[in-house]
């Protein structure tokens, strides 16, 4: 028998693949997958994060406080810090599309999820929460070999691409903030970086905009934070077109072997 191949239905599926920035297909690319969030809404869902543990499984319910976020963030009790906490949940409900892709009888696909299966907050202020279980296993590798911070390190940093840069040094660099070399097209590090507009579409900023407000913002404070390390930027160019960029980042060893 023919096969019949519907070219519409080809092309849309091929639209949705080439968005490399939006696929996940391993764990350390969920650290630049969350570009729409804020500095605040990072750190709540880093404080999420920190509740995972290797041997958990997919249907592991997760309960938290709002007052120990609100202390853990150094904020004041107050009912505007709750109304704050409240209001970072729900965009963590609606800020974190996840696509990942799919393989099966020998065609591609696009599974089209979210981060977290459900959030329930209860008015003592007691939140729970369930991670979705198609991208669970990508969270439990993350936490177990990349994302090895210590919350107080990540309450450190202000801005939010550095909080993101931050994210991207430790999956580059299999967790511990080791050598590592992030690269990647201009449309990708915007993506990484500032997300997509309302209509789902990647955010775009002019090539010089972005290095001078985003990277050279980033990697001025992670090196105020790091001072012991190398940031070596390198843009990549067709013609006088910005095409890309390669961060080099180095700790530098300040003492001798003997």
């Amino acid at each position: 028998m023919a096969v019949v191949k519907n070219k519409k239905m080809d092309t849309a599926i091929s639209n949705l693949l080439s968005r490399q920035n939006y696929l996940v297909t391993q764990a350390n690319d969920l650290a630049r997958s969350f570009g729409n969030l804020t500095t605040f809404e990072h750190k709540v869902l880093d404080y999420c994060f920190s509740f995972v543990k290797a041997e958990d499984t997919s249907e592991h319910t997760y309960t938290v406080h709002m007052l120990d976020i609100i202390r853990h963030l150094g904020l004041n009790t107050s009912g505007k810090n709750y109304q704050r906490v409240g209001e970072a949940f729900r965009a963590l409900n609606t800020k974190t599309a996840i696509y990942l892709r799919t393989y099966k009888n020998g065609k591609n696909g696009i599974i089209m999820t979210s981060l977290f299966d459900y959030i329930e907050i209860v008015e003592d202020g007691k939140i729970e929460f369930q991670f979705s279980k198609k991208v669970a296993p990508y969270i439990f590798e993350l936490r177990q070999n990349f994302y090895s911070f210590k919350l107080s390190e990540l309450s450190n940093v202000r801005s939010k691409y550095a909080l993101t840069l931050l994210k991207l040094w430790n999956a580059n660099s299999m967790g511990k903030l080791k050598k590592a070399t992030i690269k990647g097209s201009l449309e990708e590090w915007q993506s990484w970086f500032l997300g997509s507009d309302k209509d789902g579409e990647p955010k775009k900023w002019s090539a010089g905009r972005f290095r001078q407000r985003v990277l050279g913002v980033s990697i001025n404070e992670l090196g105020k934070l790091y001072p012991k390390t190398i940031f070596y930027l390198t843009t990549q160019k067709n013609g006088r077109k910005v095409t890309g960029y390669q961060l080099d980042i180095t700790p530098v060893k300040t003492t001798l072997d003997i």
